[in-house]
């Protein structure tokens, strides 16, 4: 099965069954992340909401819902709401890892500048909680507001965690349940919540949403050490360049004999790079097989979101769902 055909795409086969969802939700954010008297903050949002994303995560709410029998429309705003924290933490994100390109185009940062993109991300935070106090449901806004909490203590931790040799496997995954995992958990989540599902299937929704993050922050992590810019957005070894503790390092560090924890301490700890030392960590990585360990990682948390599913109800959307824990890791053969 060839991933260049788009029919066998699952993000795009979810969209088309939620067109009409996703087009209220386009209009709702675009109608929201409206300003009357700073027009810098649509022009900024729009820059990174309209890049071109492919809204996985505010389409995981709608398909949620849709999935567990919902016929209201606070799963609309819901997904809104999703997709506005989204933006906040890119934004944010930006910002702290001094990028300048997001999904191909300069990033918002770069085009305006630092302050603007941490307000900016502020106000669509503060936007995001406006929604969801809309829908009225407590249970929602407990978990939307936990999760927004989860992801900024993921980042301060991956920023604690960065150039730190000691960084063990149990924090980076904490990391990455932060930064990622908990967003996809929450947009899941909400979806079985706001149609008064029982317990067990609301469950199986978390974990899949779970799996499904975890699953694809490793991928994603594990492509920076072998990707196209083309395929990925960013040039691959940046997570090397920045210091960043992911999986494949962390292992290899943890096997290191002394000259290989030289040469990892002067890389990631003292920030001493030179020519020749992204091929030299890429060669360690290798003999120590932790590429290959970590796409298995990877393969494990997307069936483990696959099986999470097996308590909700047989319907289209369930199997697209299950397609796309399996695409996510597809991008690793």
């Amino acid at each position: 099965m060839s991933l260049d055909t788009a029919a066998t795409q699952p993000h795009e086969r979810m969209q088309a069954a939620l067109a009409d969802d996703l087009e209220a939700v386009n209009l709702l954010i675009r109608d929201r992340m409206a300003s009357e008297h700073a027009p810098r903050i649509p022009e900024v949002t729009a820059h990174l909401v309209e890049a071109g994303g492919k809204r996985v995560r505010p389409m995981l709410t709608l398909a949620a819902a849709r999935l567990c029998g919902y016929e209201g429309e606070a799963h609309r705003k819901l997904a809104a709401t999703v997709e506005f924290i989204h933006t906040a933490t890119l934004l944010h994100d930006d910002v702290v890892d001094e990028s300048q390109k997001r999904r191909g185009r300069p990033t918002a940062n770069l085009l305006w500048d630092n302050k603007s993109s941490v307000l900016v991300g502020d106000y669509l935070f503060a936007r995001s909680f406006q929604l969801m106090v809309e829908t009225g449901n407590l249970r929602v806004l407990n978990i939307l507001s936990n999760a927004a909490a989860v992801i900024a203590e993921g980042e301060v931790l991956q920023l604690t965690a960065a150039m730190n040799l000691s960084t063990t496997e149990d924090i980076y995954l904490q990391v990455i349940r932060g930064k990622t995992a908990a967003l996809f958990r929450a947009a899941c989540e909400v979806g079985g919540v706001i149609a008064g599902r029982p317990e067990p299937m609301i469950e199986g929704l978390a974990a899949y949403g779970d799996g499904l993050g975890i699953a694809f922050q490793m991928a994603d992590d594990l492509l920076d050490w072998g990707g196209s810019t083309g395929a990925i957005g960013k040039n691959t070894g940046d997570d090397f360049r920045e210091r960043k503790l992911t999986l494949p390092v962390i292992r290899a560090v943890a096997r290191a004999d002394a000259s290989e924890r030289a040469f990892w301490q002067r890389t990631i700890e003292k920030g001493d790079q030179r020519d020749g030392d992204l091929e030299q960590a890429m060669e360690l990585l290798r003999r120590h097989g932790t590429l290959e360990e970590t796409r298995a990682e990877a393969m494990g948390w997307s069936a483990q979101a696959r099986d999470a599913l097996a308590v909700l109800p047989e319907h289209p959307l369930r199997e697209m769902m299950a397609d796309l824990a399996d695409y996510v890791v597809a991008r690793l053969s």
